[in-house]
C-alpha cells in the first residue's frame, strides 16, 4: 500500500505540469497536419490525376514492403486498445478529467491521424486486399494486448518511451525506402508520422526522467522489470482471417528485419539511448535491489548484442492474405 501511495503522489506531482507538457510536445488541432493534407484532394477537378500518380508510384514497392506497411498501419489502427490501457493507469481519472486523462486524450487525438492516413493510402494504392487488412485490424482490437505493465504508471511510461521511439524508427525507415523507390507521397506521409512519434517519445521519456528525480529506486526496478520481460510490440497478437491469435506476428517481424525497417539491433540501440538519457549510471541513493537492477540494465545491451549476432532471419517470405501478388494490377 505504501508503494502505491508514493506512486500516486509522484503522479500527482508530475500532473501539475501537464499543461506545459501538452504545450511543449503536442500541437493544437488547428495547427497540426491532417490526413487530407497528404492524400489526393477529391474536391479538385484533377483528383484522378493525383490518384493515378499515387498508384503508379506504388507499383515500384516490393512484397515485403507491403507486408510491413500493412502491419504498421494495423498497429496504428488498434488505437482504441492503447487508449483504454493508458486510461486504466493508477493516477488517471478518466471520469473526473484530471490532467493525466487530458494528456491521454490529446495524445490519442494525434495518434488517431496516423492509422487514418495510412489506411486511406493503402486503399487508394490498389496494392493490397483491404477486406483482409480490415479483418486483421478488427482481430487485433478484439484480441487486445498484455504488455506486462499492469496499472503501474512507472512501467507504462517505460513502455511508451521505448515503443514511441521504435515506431519512429519504423515509419522513418519505411519512408526512406518509399522515397528511394520514387513513392514521394508515401515517403512524405511516413516522415511526418515519424515526426509525431518522436515528439511523443520525448514526452514519455521526460515523464520517466522526472519520476527518477522523485522515486529513483522504484523507477529503476520498474525499468529493469520491463526489460527482463522484454518490450512486446503492440502488434504482438497480429493475425489474419482464419488464423490463431499472434500467428502472423513472426512473419511480419521477419519481413521488417529483412528490409531493415526495425531489427533486433534497433531494439538494443533504443535501450542504450534510454540508459544514456536517463543517466542511470549516475543515479545515486538507490536501494541495494535497485543497484542490482541498474547493473543489469547497464550490462544488458552487450548481452543482447551477442545474442543478436547469432540470430538468422528467414529469407523466404511467407504469403499473406493482405497482399496477393497475382492479383495486383
Amino acid at each position: 500500500m505504501a508503494l502505491k501511495n508514493i506512486r500516486l503522489e509522484v503522479m500527482q506531482t508530475v500532473e501539475k505540469e501537464i499543461d506545459s507538457y501538452i504545450d511543449q510536445y503536442l500541437i493544437p488541432v488547428d495547427e497540426i497536419w491532417q490526413p487530407t493534407d497528404l492524400l489526393p484532394n477529391f474536391q479538385k477537378e484533377n483528383y484522378m490525376d493525383e490518384v493515378f500518380q499515387l498508384r503508379e508510384e506504388a507499383k515500384e514497392l516490393g512484397y515485403d514492403f507491403w507486408i510491413v506497411l500493412v502491419g504498421d498501419m494495423v498497429t496504428e489502427e488498434a488505437l482504441p486498445t492503447y487508449e483504454s490501457w493508458l486510461m486504466d493507469m493508477e493516477g488517471v481519472d478518466q471520469h473526473g478529467r484530471n490532467g493525466w486523462s487530458k494528456w491521454i486524450r490529446h495524445w490519442t487525438g494525434e495518434e488517431n491521424r496516423h492509422g487514418d492516413a495510412l489506411n486511406k493510402y493503402l486503399y487508394l494504392s490498389g496494392r493490397v486486399n483491404m477486406k483482409e487488412v480490415e479483418k486483421t485490424t478488427q482481430h487485433l482490437i478484439n484480441d487486445g494486448f498484455e504488455v506486462g505493465t499492469g496499472r503501474d504508471p512507472y512501467r507504462n511510461f517505460i513502455y511508451t518511451s521505448f515503443q514511441e521511439l521504435a515506431t519512429n524508427v519504423s515509419h522513418n525507415r519505411v519512408g526512406k525506402i518509399a522515397k528511394k523507390k520514387g513513392s514521394k507521397s508515401l515517403a512524405k506521409m511516413c516522415n511526418i508520422i515519424a515526426g509525431d512519434e518522436m515528439r511523443h517519445h520525448l514526452a514519455y521519456r521526460q515523464f520517466v526522467k522526472t519520476i527518477f528525480e522523485y522515486d529513483a529506486s522504484e523507477m529503476m526496478l520498474a525499468f529493469a522489470d520491463m526489460m527482463q520481460k522484454k518490450i512486446i510490440m503492440p502488434a504482438q497478437n497480429l493475425r489474419q482471417s482464419g488464423g490463431k491469435m499472434a500467428s502472423a506476428f513472426d512473419d511480419f517481424s521477419n519481413a521488417a528485419q529483412r528490409l531493415g525497417v526495425y531489427t533486433t539491433y534497433d531494439y538494443i540501440d533504443i535501450l542504450e539511448k534510454l540508459n544514456a538519457h536517463w543517466e542511470i549510471s549516475k543515479i545515486s541513493n538507490l536501494t541495494d535491489e535497485a543497484e542490482k537492477a541498474r547493473d543489469y540494465l547497464l550490462k544488458l545491451p552487450s548481452r543482447m548484442l551477442r545474442i543478436a549476432e547469432r540470430i538468422k532471419i528467414p529469407q523466404d517470405a511467407n504469403r499473406f492474405k493482405w497482399v496477393e501478388p497475382n492479383g495486383i494490377v
